[in-house]
């Protein structure tokens, strides 16, 4: 079988891509073609001559819009309720697009930001999976404060018909076969709500602790509210699925990040998914919309439909019997605005019939614009703003670029190191062998929902840099690995001084609309593998580029395989970012977000939205707080060239505040008879007394200077009721040098923290042990008056 060349899978990716401009192409005579950004209102404008309260920037953002819709038209109303809105040049008001991405960098895959003038490229990050890994929420703002800042820029010079970024995704990667856990923060509910927050706050322009600004530099809208993870599996489509979902897992599991969004990190936009939740669409759920999402957690801003969602309640769901049931149910829920036209198309028919009124449609352009506002778009001529200064030249700078490598550096996993194989000593290593359809591939660094990156270093590329005879063979077509050219790929290396193999998935084993039906390596890859290896002359190094966790039990137990790095899809830096791992100029911090399961996980049906076990059935639930079953690689795993140990260090039981705080307070009986307090009885000002701190020691034993986050859990006696194995509590990530140690403070939080969530949905804490914990080490707080 004839070999496969390294231009059959990523050099036609890297030619679509090379628009991948370096920061030269970006500035320069091009900036001086830069086109007009839209905006209404300023001092010398018809607007404000007319005396428009909308144009008048010291009244609350909510007045002004309520004023500019109160002028609208029937007719100009309801083109304001689709993702594209029409202009109302008689106010002065421009065009705009409501949909553009920015999952991990500014992208294409909306309709408003362009690559097609003076900026022809923007910074790729890595996707968020594996930025998670980091466990670095300081990373994660400055990655969305950095995302802000290209996409306020790109708007300045005329490129950017929208500032409503419809990112992050923060979707708990419930199973590890959904084609879209890669763009979540994984998991667990506590990442996911930290990274939202951190996110939120940068790319919106708040500082890191939440001050806001005005104008809002983006606007944030987290997604896809609620319970969102599945594609496509064994013939249920995400656009008819009814997810049967507990009061107990939704308020434990999936609502937390979407609470933290909007509560702490202020986001300004929240969207509701495709399923059914419990027989009710997610964007016709009155109760998730309005009396959840604004009521109970206080959106300041408007709720988004994911695209078309709103055609499918009645076309794929037969919730409604009409178009117009189906607009009016869904804007009466607390819908403000319909990725698509079929709002805009049916509204005013709904109207009509009287099954939807004006006041409807008032209240959410109300919200709309009143975000609009907030974006200073009614102020004058953006350029003379807070951000005005933005351009081309703060697109693809070098800060920006470092950030993209120190994220996929920070995040890469290493999963294996057996004899200390890693780091390598660049002088020691004469030749390599570089094998795999991942190695030279420019899509699998940028996922799904990118753009033109600034520049792309491929796997190949970053090892060229280090190594001065490097020898590479796809040895696949694509990741599907239908075909292997395994002799090929054994000759290369059996000669080569050092054999590196890149392999994993791509986006056409796991993406938007597509889940995997195994964890497996797709095709011939294992055999493929396991062939190199066996010929090689020591053990070989496997580095997988995937997003979702597959089972790789095989190489795990391989000796013949020396080390595995699990790498993600990291983004435009990638290629050099593995190879600074692997020769040891990074130490690697990164630890695995996700939970890695065997392939027999796959015969739990991806339907079942239990995250709990049930032993009587035989389902093994699912994540690191309720999985009884063995995994292969657990969530928190990582290696690090250096040895660091954690120490609990001390933590202050106040009793006699306790007895304080709880005196009065009501205890329910618990399942097993024990006592619990509800966290509502308990109160804001008694939950805030309770809090104490809790302090752990790091030591980096050596032999590398490195960064390292510590993992707080805490544990309960038993896990009767539901309760998890254990819970994240937090994490800190601090640098230390060889030999250096430091302490690391958590603030704990009882009501958050010790918090547990009833069969009900309800919050308690119960009375007597809990357990924080760090690696083997366990202190025990006692919670009683």
């Amino acid at each position: 079988m004839a070999g496969f060349s390294s231009d059959a899978g990523g050099m036609a990716a890297l030619l679509l891509l090379t628009t991948t401009l370096t920061a030269a192409l970006l500035m320069g005579e091009a900036e001086a073609a830069a086109a007009e950004p839209p905006f209404s209102c300023g001092p010398s404008s018809a607007e404000a001559a007319r005396g428009y309260a909308f144009c008048d920037a010291t009244l609350p953002a909510a007045r002004r819009a309520a004023d500019l819709v109160s002028r609208l038209t029937a007719a100009e109303k309801v083109a304001q309720l689709g993702d594209q809105a029409a202009g109302v040049p008689r106010l002065g008001v421009p065009a705009y697009k409501w949909w553009n991405e920015a999952l991990h960098g500014l992208a294409t895959s909306g309709k408003g930001l362009h690559f097609d003038g003076a900026v022809r490229a923007a910074t790729s990050f890595p996707q968020v999976l594996l930025t998670a890994a980091a466990f670095d929420d300081g990373l994660w703002f400055r990655i969305g404060q950095a995302i802000g800042r290209e996409a306020r820029a790109l708007f300045n010079v005329g490129q950017a018909e929208g500032l409503t970024i419809w990112s992050p995704n923060v979707n708990i990667f419930r199973d590890p076969r959904w084609g879209r856990g890669q763009e979540t923060p994984g998991e667990d509910p506590t990442t996911a709500s930290k990274y939202a927050v951190a996110f939120v706050r940068g790319l919106q322009g708040s500082s890191a602790t939440g001050v806001a600004v005005a104008p809002l530099q983006t606007s944030a809208c987290c997604k896809h509210a609620t319970a969102y993870d599945l594609e496509d599996w064994n013939g249920v489509a995400r656009y008819s699925f009814d997810a049967r979902v507990t009061a107990q897992d939704l308020e434990d599991t999936y609502n937390p990040p979407f609470r933290s969004c909007v509560v702490e990190g202020k986001a300004s936009c929240v969207m509701c998914a495709y399923t059914k939740i419990n027989g009710v669409p997610a964007c016709a759920d009155a109760d998730l919309l309005t009396g959840t999402v604004r009521g109970d957690w206080g959106l300041d801003g408007y709720v988004a439909s994911d695209c078309d969602a709103v055609a499918i309640i009645r076309d794929a769901q037969r919730y409604a019997p009409t178009p117009e049931d189906a607009v009016a149910v869904s804007l009466k829920a607390g819908l403000d605005i319909d990725c698509g036209s079929y709002v805009q198309q049916h509204a005013t028919a709904a109207i009509q019939q009287g099954k939807l009124t004006e006041q409807d449609v008032d209240r959410a352009l109300t919200n709309l614009f009143a975000v609009r506002m907030r974006l200073g778009h009614f102020d004058g001529d953006p350029r003379t703003n807070v951000y005005g200064a933005l351009g081309a030249a703060d697109i693809c700078t070098p800060e920006h670029r470092s950030l993209a490598l120190e994220a996929a550096q920070d995040g890469i996993v290493l999963l294996k190191n057996d004899g200390g194989i890693l780091p390598l000593d660049r002088s020691a290593v004469a030749s390599a062998a570089v094998i795999g359809p991942n190695a030279d591939d420019g899509m699998a660094l940028i996922a799904n929902y990118f753009g033109p990156p600034c520049e792309s270093t491929t796997p190949l590329k970053g090892l060229q840099g280090y190594v001065r005879d490097v020898r590479f063979l796809a040895g696949c077509s694509s990741a599907t690995c239908d075909a292997a050219a395994t002799d090929q790929a054994v000759a290369m290396a059996s000669s080569a001084d050092y054999v590196f193999l890149f392999m994993g998935l791509s986006q056409k084993q796991e993406s938007e609309g597509r889940d995997r039906t195994s964890l497996l390596l797709p095709g011939l890859q294992q055999s493929l593998i396991t062939a190199v290896a066996d010929a090689a002359k020591r053990p070989v190094i496997l580095v997988l580029l995937t997003g979702g966790p597959v089972d790789v039990t095989f190489a795990q137990t391989n000796p013949k395989i020396g080390a595995i790095l699990w790498a993600g899809y990291p983004g435009q830096a990638g290629g050099l970012a593995i190879a600074r791992v692997l020769f040891g100029e990074h130490n690697p911090s990164g630890r695995l977000p996700v939970t890695w399961y065997p392939e027999e996980f796959t015969k739990v049906p991806m339907t079942d939205m239990r995250m709990r076990a049930d032993p009587a059935t035989g389902y093994p639930g699912r994540s690191y707080r309720f999985y009884q079953g063995t995994a292969v690689y657990k969530f928190g795993y990582g290696l690090s060239y250096s040895n660091f140990s954690r120490r609990l260090l001390s933590g202050t039981n106040q009793p006699a505040l306790y007895g304080n705080v709880l005196a009065g307070v009501r205890e329910t009986v618990t399942e097993e008879g024990g006592a619990s307090y509800h966290v509502d009885d308990i109160g804001a000002d008694g939950c805030e007394q309770l809090k104490f701190p809790a302090m752990v020691e790091v030591e980096n034993h050596g032999p590398m200077d490195g960064k390292h986050s510590v993992l707080m859990f805490l544990r309960w006696p038993n896990t009767n009721g539901g309760r998890p194995a254990s819970q994240l509590v937090g994490f800190r990530s601090h640098h230390l040098k060889a030999g250096e140690k430091a302490k690391v403070r958590f603030d704990i939080s009882p009501c958050e923290h010790f918090s547990r969530v009833t069969e009900e949905g309800k919050k308690v804490i119960d009375r007597g042990s809990h357990f924080l914990m760090v690696d083997n080490h366990e202190m025990e707080i006692r919670f009683e008056p």
